[in-house]
């Protein structure tokens, strides 16, 4: 008796602290599958139009400069053309609905395009490194600076507009493949702002700083890479869903009064798919026919909370080991103390 009382003390608990976090920690209300694909495919359009738009302007003014820095800028808008190719395909292959042979769906195609992104960006970053560090040895003249400064506002204004759509595309879908794209154009501000500061150092005489900046945007990317790549690894690799969402899942679950316990959770995501299993206990004497009515009571609460996931329920008679198993599902919430 004092192991139940403790397990209901403990789900109180843990519903009063769940309340608390859900009152600063609200989500956006999620869109219709269809409504999200159409964004993700305007996302990927509106990136490669961009892309091929900066690359054009930004060759051309290398061309006539010579500035690593500007090399720099237009490596990196190179490779925003080459990831946004990359994530359009990936889109259009993720929204596919399951076939015979993809039957849990085409979502993990986000994961492996953002993980080639990150691997493109890695080597495209450490070709930058060697030039920039090239540049610093032998540092060299920069012409053509009001033309470096002109394109690099052009690409601040044309990269901010994107990132504010694809901002929204991402608070909407949830993508993985336009968020790592958005990081990219992200990262394009901040390089087209190092770019005309070397232009104006240039404009000076010191012809020393193109190069650090070089080796600096070379630094940004690789980091950027990371940032692109752990997402990715973490979704192909079939990561658990983070604390709070098991948190929630396992309070959901436990608000149901016939429901005993719960065991066995396991979720796991694959783009914007998701995909949640578990054993619940019930009373041993119950029918089939209600045991499963139960169980569908359950699945429906978690439908409205998880839209977009593919729900499994298994059920276990109750046993002595129900509350000791369901104990154990518990996850470690912060600042926790026993």
């Amino acid at each position: 008796m004092s192991d139940v009382h403790k397990f209901r003390v403990t789900i109180a608990c843990r519903l009063a602290r769940l309340g608390s976090m859900n009152a600063t920690n609200d989500k956006p209300v999620p869109i219709g599958r269809e409504a999200a694909n159409r964004l993700m495919q305007w996302a990927t359009y509106a990136s490669v139009s961009v892309a091929i738009v900066l690359v054009l302007f930004k060759t051309l003014v290398w061309w006539r400069s010579e500035s690593v820095s500007m090399l720099g800028s237009l490596t990196d808008s190179g490779l925003d053309f080459a990831a946004s190719l990359i994530t359009l395909l990936a889109v259009r292959t993720a929204i596919m609905p399951p076939d015979d042979a993809h039957r849990f769906g085409h979502g993990k195609a986000e994961a492996l395009s953002a993980l080639f992104q990150s691997a493109l960006m890695t080597v495209a970053a450490l070709f930058l490194m060697l030039h920039s560090l090239e540049r610093i040895w032998a540092p060299s003249a920069i012409i053509a600076v009001r033309q470096i400064i002109e394109v690099s506002v052009f690409s601040i204004v044309l990269s901010l507009a994107l990132v504010g759509f694809q901002s929204f595309v991402v608070r909407k879908t949830s993508s993985l493949a336009v968020a790592g794209d958005h990081l990219h154009y992200k990262g394009d501000l901040l390089l087209n702002l190092s770019v005309i500061i070397s232009a104006v150092f240039a404009s000076y005489d010191n012809f020393l700083a193109d190069g650090f900046i070089g080796a600096g945007i070379a630094g940004f990317i690789l980091w950027s890479a990371y940032g692109v790549a752990r997402p990715a690894t973490d979704m192909l690799m079939d990561r658990e869903f983070d604390d709070p969402d098991r948190e929630r899942i396992f309070n959901l679950v436990l608000e149901s009064p016939r429901v005993r316990g719960l065991h066995e959770l396991k979720t796991r995501a694959s783009g914007r798919d998701r995909f949640i299993q578990m054993h619940i206990e019930v009373d041993g004497n119950l029918t089939v026919r209600e045991a499963h009515f139960i169980a569908d009571e359950v699945e429906a609460t978690l439908g409205e909370a998880f839209p977009d996931t593919e729900i499994i329920i298994h059920i276990d008679p109750l046993s002595e080991a129900s509350v000791d198993l369901t104990l154990k599902e518990l996850p470690d919430l912060p600042n926790k103390k026993e």
